[in-house]
Parts: C-alpha cells; sequence; structure tokens
C-alpha cells in the first residue's frame, strides 16, 4: 500500500518541457514513475524522447486526461503562472496535483486551495514541496529516489532536505510513503492530512513528522495525534535555536515571542504520547528502536 501515490499511478508534468520539468521528468521516468505525457499549450501535439519513451504533450490537462487516463499532475510552472495551471487541473478533475514551484504568492495559494476545497475532487500537495514518493512504487516531485527503498515507515515533512536526511538514515527499513507538504504559509495538504492517511494504510506501522517552527500547525497535528492516530509517532521540530521575529527559510517559519517556538511544538507533541527528538539523527533512532520493538 502507500498514500496518494501508487505504482497505478498515471502522471502527466504540467511544464515538461521547461528546464526544470524536463530535468525531474527523467528522474521521475528512471525511478519507475509511469509519466504518460505532459502539457504545454504552445507544443500541443508534439512529442518529446526521455528516457526511451514518446512522451506526447497536450494542450490542457482535461486533454491530457481524456487521452490517457492521467489521475496525477505534477506541476513545474513558473510562480507567476502557476495559479493558472493548478486551477486547470483542478478544473479538470484532477485527482492529485503537486505543486513543486516555490515562490507563489500567498495569494494566489489561497485562491486554487479554494477551489480545490470547492471541488472535492483535487488533493493538492504544496507549492513548494518536494513532491510525494512511494518507494518501489511512483514518484512524483524532486525526492530523489535512490536514497530508499520501500518499508514500514510513513514520513511527513514540511522539510524538503529533512525529508531526504530522514529517507537516508532510515534506508534499511524503507518508507510506505514520503510526502513532502511544504512549508508556505497556505498549503493544500497538511500534516493532519497525512497522519490520517497513514493511520489507514495497513503497511505502515511508524509515522514520522517534522514540522518546524511557526504558525500552530505541529500543536494541531499533536491534538489530531492523541484523538485519532492508534500507530506510533516520532516527530522532529526544526528550529530551535531560530532568533526569535525572524523569518528562517520557508515564508511560514516565523516565531513571535512564545507562539510557534520548536520548544513549545515539542512540549505539545510530547504531551499527546508522540517521541520528539532532538536532532534528525535521534529522532531516527527513535524510530528505529520503535521498529525493532514491534518485530
Amino acid at each position: 500500500m502507500a498514500i496518494f501515490l501508487t505504482e497505478n499511478s498515471k502522471v502527466i508534468v504540467q511544464g515538461m518541457t521547461g528546464s526544470e520539468g524536463s530535468i525531474h521528468t527523467r528522474k521521475m521516468l528512471r525511478a519507475g514513475t509511469n509519466i504518460v505525457g505532459g502539457t504545454n499549450p504552445r507544443k500541443a501535439g508534439q512529442k518529446v524522447e526521455v528516457e526511451g519513451r514518446s512522451l506526447p504533450i497536450f494542450a490542457t490537462v482535461g486533454e491530457a486526461m481524456a487521452q490517457t487516463g492521467a489521475d496525477v499532475s505534477v506541476v513545474f510552472v513558473p510562480p507567476a503562472f502557476t495559479k493558472d495551471a493548478v486551477n486547470e487541473a483542478i478544473d479538470a478533475g484532477m485527482p492529485l496535483v503537486v505543486v513543486i514551484t516555490e515562490g507563489v504568492p500567498v495569494h494566489d495559494t489561497a485562491d486554487f486551495f479554494t477551489r480545490a476545497q470547492q471541488s472535492g475532487r483535487t488533493r493538492i500537495v504544496g507549492p513548494n514541496c518536494p513532491g510525494v514518493a512511494s518507494p518501489g512504487k511512483s514518484f512524483a516531485g524532486i525526492i530523489p529516489a535512490d536514497i530508499t527503498g520501500p518499508g514500514k515507515i510513513g514520513l511527513v515533512s514540511k522539510s524538503g532536505t529533512l525529508t531526504y536526511q530522514m529517507m537516508y538514515e532510515l534506508r534499511d527499513i524503507g518508507f510506505s510513503t514520503a510526502v513532502g507538504i511544504g512549508g508556505d504559509p497556505i498549503i493544500g495538504t497538511t500534516h493532519i492530512d497525512a497522519l490520517e492517511a497513514f493511520e489507514a494504510d495497513p503497511e505502515t506501522e511508524v509515522i514520522v513528522m517534522i514540522g518546524e517552527i511557526g504558525g500552530d500547525a505541529e500543536e494541531r497535528a499533536a491534538e489530531f495525534i492523541k484523538a485519532h492516530v492508534t500507530k506510533p509517532v516520532v516527530g522532529y521540530v526544526a528550529g530551535f535555536t531560530a532568533p526569535e521575529g525572524k523569518t528562517m527559510g520557508h515564508a511560514g517559519a516565523i516565531v513571535s515571542g512564545s507562539s510557534g517556538t520548536a520548544q513549545a511544538k515539542k512540549e505539545a507533541l510530547e504531551a499527546c504520547g508522540v517521541k520528539v527528538g532532538k536532532t534528525p539523527s535521534e529522532t531516527a533512532q527513535l524510530v528505529r528502536e520503535l521498529v525493532e520493538g514491534r518485530r
């Protein structure tokens, strides 16, 4: 099993013919992702040769879905055009849209997030995220495919680089799915969404949740874990040394007074039964001990 993305997923790439889109289309194909085409209105009707595959370019997402049966779109479109690209996918009824683009205006994200919610058909992951990886099955985004294999751990993370580190440190155990949700102030899929999906996934035995300073997403996730999650959860919160009042990295990572600090989040998680590591490596060791204890 996997959440959101499986070996049966049919993926299109919006922005496939751009520099980033073409690079990562090649990497996703090498990882075994079933990419069935891309979109670019100016190059509709053409075919692109990638990794021995001849991939069609369509004018619209709707056309791509009709001709290929695509059910996932990965968006590599510049920030100025991301809102229109995502809204096009939503209007076409695309079930999963993974928005990799960094620097999307918050107002634009609010627009397509609201549109997706109103549609009731589309899940958005991102923006400003590394994507979704179901090792051994499919990769949608920029997560390196060779750092881990399939296994028992479910991972949801705000941070791209910490996603990669955790997957590498626990590569011998492996992952059911890793979801990089992004760290912008507004994101399509939250910690809670992923926690709920991992709780329902029979092959996920242990869940890792990586958060960061700013906002109250981790505190809300802690309450959800306490009420609804029966599987063991291990957490890590990035930003223990962040100075007050300074935006750190992600647009959503800003601390104001005692609100949104790493320590406050750690305490909230621990109060709900989550083991929290002080470093990524310590967090990985906590996961390892839990997995070995369940054998």
